[in-house]
């Protein structure tokens, strides 16, 4: 089976949000061009997904702020993400952006982009070149690069054709990636980068307080669509998240779950979004909530006062 089921999980997340786009969690203009078919989910998978995106954008803009445009983000396991498009359509400044993911499902989005213009007109540079193969793209700032992250030496040379500069901030993300790859791959994966950038955040969100009852129940679910889950030993708490980081040359790490993340955002967003859709079960949520984390780890000092606070 391989990789197969893992790159499947790109497909339901990217139909999730745009489920959860459509009925007014959040606005994506792009997400449609990738994702065509809607399938109605439970009112609490669209609330998970909306505290979901709303804790990453939280570190995006921070990062950004502090950073400024010599600002690098590389987005792993990156799928069908809209974010570049969105920073572009915001007048957000940075100098690269790299999406990675499998050579499989970077080629169908180099195809998507490929044939919709709208797509492809906010990633032209000045002279309007686009270098595309059949799994990678380049197009000024913007970068499409297929290659498995557990081979360090193949992404080092992806990462030098997409003009990766090491020494400017850069901004890790990866949503749900890590715990499908085996742990020495991961480790050896943070500490290459920690070896090799010179300043940096990583945001990742995954799987926490696994060793439950309802954490059983989330990894049969997922076991049963052919997922096995290699990382998990690091997603038994908040503490096996930051250590993580901190084990593999990162200069510090701080974790929340989605509980402090959700309560985190505005009362009036909150209740904004609580409107579009009746919860019978707060209970399930707050559940759902206490088992996906957003850690963060720095490599440099100037982001380790970042927290999930204020959203």
């Amino acid at each position: 089976m391989g990789d197969e089921p893992v790159m499947a999980t790109n497909d339901d997340a990217s139909d999730c949000k745009r489920g959860a786009v459509q009925l007014g969690y959040w606005s994506d203009d792009y997400i449609s061009y990738f994702v065509k078919h809607v399938e109605r989910r439970a009112p609490e998978i669209n609330r998970g997904y909306y505290a979901r995106v709303k804790g990453i954008e939280n570190f995006i803009q921070k990062f950004i702020n502090k950073a400024g445009s010599s600002a690098q983000i590389l987005n792993f396991g990156s799928g069908f993400d809209t974010l570049y498009w969105k920073l572009k359509d915001e007048g957000i400044q940075i100098s690269n952006y790299v999406e990675i993911d499998f050579p499989s499902v970077t080629a169908r989005k180099c195809y998507m982009i490929k044939r919709n213009k709208q797509l492809l007109e906010r990633i032209h540079d000045q002279d309007g070149e686009v270098k595309l193969s059949a799994t990678d793209l380049h197009a000024g700032n913007y970068h499409c690069i297929g290659v498995d992250i557990r081979n360090i030496h193949q992404l080092e040379d992806k990462l030098y054709q997409a003009e990766v500069n090491f020494n400017r901030p850069t901004l890790f993300i990866a949503e749900c990636v890590l715990v499908y790859i085996e742990n020495e791959c991961v480790n050896r994966l943070l500490s290459w980068i920690s070896s090799k950038f010179k300043s940096g955040l990583f945001v990742n969100y995954e799987m926490c307080n696994m060793n439950d009852t309802f954490g059983d129940v989330m990894l049969g679910n997922l076991k049963a669509r052919g997922c096995t889950l290699a990382g998990i030993a690091h997603c038994k708490n908040l503490d096996t998240q930051k250590a993580r980081f901190i084990n593999n040359g990162w200069l510090g790490s701080s974790a929340w779950d989605m509980v402090q993340v959700y309560y985190a955002i505005s009362p009036s967003e909150r209740h904004r979004i609580e409107k579009i859709e009746f919860l019978d079960e707060q209970e399930l949520l707050i559940q759902l909530f206490q088992h996906y984390c957003i850690c963060i780890g720095w490599l440099s000092t100037e982001f380790s006062e970042f927290s999930c606070t204020d959203i």
